[in-house]
């Protein structure tokens, strides 16, 4: 009877065991909260309990990232790197030393007081008509949510509430964060770059500055969340990611046409969570993607760059034949010199992956555009390789003006002669500014490139123009006056402004004050043209006055956390935000870098 009884136990326990492993496995392929809501496998995640922006209550029980089973899972994690680390120079000139006149501390100080006051109108305009969504429309007081409806302004403006000293409404924003639900999103397809630049950045950057652990906790959700879009046969990231599939536990693997900068700046992010969280595998994930840049380099149609597309699928990084350093690769080369500081340099690889291509970049991508005055500036350019010939296409671009930012950090870091460069690209944009009528540059146009002579001449830009019309029997006279040409430039595509990363490193490496200058004139062109009652908008066109130009009805989240930030920055204290203390990312979010002694024990 005793062994009996002892059979049936163990036939229990053997049953109990058996059910667990069911329920486990249901817990991996669909979590059971979601089945509570009514939702089937293999349905998309629809949950009647979540408004229509992503934002729950904060006692709301949530579909958790961490707990999806990964069908490709790591065997081998690459941890973070450690030893003694070298030592790394000096970023920022030493401006305390010298001291500042009573009447330029003034000046200053008025000219920063006039940025936050524009932040504080537009952080009330946000407030007003478009809290928790992701943008705020500046002219019809409506909304957008663009970036996955998790209250995009919000989270990307974090840092600058507190680098601007407005902790109540720091500490207001960081208590409406709990209430981002990252278990579901108005997005059907996420971008994991955008998601990853604005998001992520924007929680590691205000805990790095803040400490405050809700900060880091919503970092380490996120992060879990994105974890899963690397979850491929080749461990590459889909870069355009249908999350609802995942949750669903369907097949994913990395597509075959990728923008380069989208696989290529997660680095940074990915590196300070797995700093912070002790966890390697966000490091891991992204150290595959820089092996395989690493391979590849020199195998591309013009060595030591890397093309706008890319194919993750098949690992293919080699094929396309247009190179730039401006949209779709511009954070790309930017964050190699920066997350060899975030990695303390013990990671020689990201400083051999940008020295060798800036030394190509320099002879094929950047070039001097004709203008008046004969300005000793550059720009860079697009470059096309068609059957081996390197082509150069002369088109400015808004987004490449951070070139003359990242030479001049990798510069210094890597005590290389290249900071008259830097120095010259950011005069090229000042130019561009400049010669609008707007004062604001556009965001794409076109000169014509200086091959050897570069004085001024009325018949070489003229020239140039029915060359890029593809008019060679025109009248350039014509074209000047139907769009508005301004001296030296051919074509003028979109007219949106954007920031000034580069001219606020130039005066933190070189401490000159005439940046200062350069600053304000770009900030009062800006709030003049782009103010409304509400917060400020894109402009239409940069080329006319008169009328003023058409404003749009958008203001994406940079003008708070970037581009505001960085006006703000340049006319503060050299010590608030010290480059030789922070890394910024892609959207001007400030991460630690981690100390030299003590850290890599």
């Amino acid at each position: 009877m005793r062994a009996l009884s002892r059979r049936w136990f163990f036939c229990f326990v053997a049953a109990c065991f058996i059910f667990a492993l069911y329920k486990l496995s249901e817990v991996t392929r669909w979590h059971p909260r979601i089945s509570k809501l009514g939702i089937k496998p293999g349905e998309p995640l629809i949950r009647s309990n979540t408004s229509s922006t992503g934002v729950v209550a904060p006692d709301d029980q949530r579909f958790r990232w961490d707990r999806v089973r990964q069908r490709h899972p790591v065997t081998s994690m690459t941890p973070l790197p450690s030893g003694r680390p070298p030592n790394i120079p000096r970023i920022q000139h030493n401006v305390g030393k010298k001291r500042e006149e009573p009447e330029v501390r003034k000046l200053r100080k008025t000219r920063r007081q006039a940025v936050k006051d524009s932040f504080v109108h537009t952080w009330k305009g946000y407030k007003t008509h478009a809290w928790l969504k992701d943008e705020v429309a500046p002219v019809s007081g409506g909304y957008r949510n663009s970036f996955g409806g998790w209250a995009a302004t919000l989270v990307d403006t974090l840092d600058t509430l507190w680098i601007m000293g407005l902790r109540n409404e720091f500490d207001e924003a960081v208590t409406e964060v709990t209430k981002i639900d990252f278990s579901t999103s108005e997005e059907p397809v996420l971008n994991v770059f955008e998601t990853t630049i604005r998001y992520l950045g924007g929680f590691l950057s205000a805990y790095d500055l803040s400490g405050y652990p809700t900060l880091l906790d919503k970092a380490i959700e996120l992060g879990e969340m994105l974890y899963v879009a690397f979850d491929t046969p080749n461990r590459m990231p889909i870069t355009r990611w249908d999350w609802k599939s995942a949750v669903q536990g369907k097949p994913q693997e990395a597509l075959e046409n990728v923008l380069v900068a989208e696989i290529g700046s997660l680095s940074l992010e990915f590196t300070r969570l797995s700093q912070l969280s002790k966890d390697p595998k966000y490091f891991d994930a992204i150290q595959r993607i820089t092996e395989q840049f690493d391979l590849q380099q020199n195998h591309t149609k013009l060595p030591g760059m890397w093309p706008v597309v890319v194919n993750a699928k098949d690992l293919s990084f080699t094929g396309d034949n247009t190179f730039t350093l401006g949209a779709m690769a511009d954070s790309l080369y930017e964050y190699l010199p920066k997350q060899y500081m975030m990695l303390g340099g013990l990671k020689q690889q990201y400083r051999k992956l940008y020295e060798d291509s800036i030394d190509v970049a320099k002879k094929h991508v950047l070039y001097t555009p004709l203008n008046q005055g004969s300005r000793d500036i550059l720009l860079p350019g697009n470059v096309r390789v068609m059957e081996g010939e390197v082509k150069l296409d002369p088109q400015g671009q808004h987004l490449a003006c951070f070139a003359g930012g990242m030479i001049g950090i990798a510069a210094k870091i890597f005590e290389r002669d290249d900071l008259e460069i830097a120095r010259k690209l950011v005069d090229g944009c000042v130019w561009a500014y400049e010669t609008m009528p707007t004062g604001i540059m556009p965001e794409t146009f076109h000169t014509v490139p200086c091959l050897t002579d570069c004085q001024w001449d009325d018949t070489k830009w003229h020239q140039g123009i029915l060359y890029r019309q593809n008019d060679p029997h025109g009248s350039a006279l014509n074209y000047i006056t139907d769009k508005r040409l301004q001296p030296g430039f051919t074509d003028i595509g979109d007219r949106r402004p954007e920031a000034i990363e580069s001219l606020f490193i130039l005066y933190r490496i070189t401490g000159n004050i005439t940046l200062q200058d350069k600053a304000w004139n770009m900030f009062q062109a800006i709030e003049k043209h782009t103010r409304t009652e509400i917060a400020n908008a894109a402009i239409d066109d940069v080329t006319t006055t008169v009328p003023p130009p058409p404003k749009s009805d958008r203001m994406e989240s940079f003008w708070t956390a970037e581009t505001l930030k960085y006006f703000y920055l340049i006319f503060s204290e050299p010590d608030l935000i010290s480059l030789d203390d922070f890394v910024f990312n892609t959207e001007a979010h400030p991460l630690k870098r981690p100390e030299q002694r003590g850290f890599w024990n």
